[in-house]
């Protein structure tokens, strides 16, 4: 059953030259609507007028029952993991480049923002992960990721040598410049980059792809979305990783410590317009071939 939304929260990338314009489009258009819009602080600082009620990221979707992201990918990522644990549900304007999760244009604000909000869209839910580093067996820092988790070099360019767990049962021991743990939703992002597989992103399963690994014989292991990973960075190695949530947050790793990945409790509910095509979106992104054969019958 469909929402009809009455207050509106706007969330935008402030360095981009395109996205204040858009924002001020949309502004005016809620507002002629008649409808209640609050926009995040940080966005409307970027705006060169703002006449609406403002809060920060993190107490706007307590606010509102929708919120609009402007910008790119990276935008939407920053957003989702701010208001998920909410379950408020995501639409996306894309200012960005790719736009595989912010996929209304600019040109069609007005009519693709008109139908979500008279309750014509479609709804999807997209699952986060979670990690958590510990040192000594105490927490030193966690975070949540729609995309990505990624183990990565430091400032020395050195390959890590670490130890892969899912579920209790070893997997391996590999040297290489890091491990990308990827959602479906980031199997379109860095992943696909390091030759990971595209997943559909109503598959319930994570993909785990070795980056520059020192042995031919590594790849990527497409596992349950429920599995538990588990990674020891070697303990005699003196090598100091770091850890990207969404490419966002970082955390300085050291020798022997340990990541714990799993599924994140809350998902993320992701909107798109009623004529949103999965299929259609990787054509357009990913400059796939258009042409259709013909059927030809006897």
């Amino acid at each position: 059953m469909t929402q009809h939304f009455k207050h509106i929260g706007l969330f935008g990338k402030h360095s981009h030259p395109g996205v204040s314009d858009t924002l001020h489009q949309l502004l005016r258009f809620l507002k002629a609507r008649e409808l209640a819009v609050t926009v995040e602080t940080e966005t409307a600082s970027a705006m060169t007028r703002c006449d609406a009620p403002t809060c920060s990221r993190e107490h706007l979707g307590s606010q509102c029952d929708v919120i609009i992201v402007v910008g790119g990918d990276g935008s939407l990522l920053n957003a989702a993991r701010a208001i998920t644990h909410q379950q408020i549900p995501v639409l996306g304007i894309n200012r960005g480049r790719l736009g595989f999760l912010t996929d209304i244009r600019p040109n069609e604000l007005e009519n693709k923002v008109g139908e979500v909000l008279d309750g014509h869209y479609l709804e999807e839910k997209r699952f986060l992960l979670d990690g958590q580093v510990f040192r000594d067996d105490k927490l030193l820092a966690e975070g949540n990721a729609l995309n990505d988790i990624v183990l990565y070099q430091g400032d020395v360019a050195r390959m890590i040598e670490f130890e892969l767990a899912i579920n209790g049962e070893f997997v391996y021991s590999q040297r290489s410049d890091g491990l990308i743990i990827s959602t479906p939703t980031g199997s379109t992002a860095y992943s696909l980059s390091g030759g990971g597989p595209i997943l559909h992103p109503e598959l319930d399963a994570v993909v785990l792809v070795p980056m520059f690994p020192h042995t031919l014989t590594s790849r990527p292991i497409v596992i349950n979305g429920n599995d538990k990973i588990e990674i020891i960075i070697a303990a005699d190695k003196e090598t100091y990783p770091r850890l990207s949530f969404d490419g966002q947050q970082h955390v300085n790793l050291a020798p022997n410590d340990r990541i714990v990945i799993s599924k994140f409790p809350k998902q993320l509910r992701l909107i798109h317009p009623k004529d949103y095509r999965y299929y259609e979106t990787l054509r357009s992104k990913l400059h796939w071939g258009t042409k259709l054969l013909a059927t030809h019958t006897e």
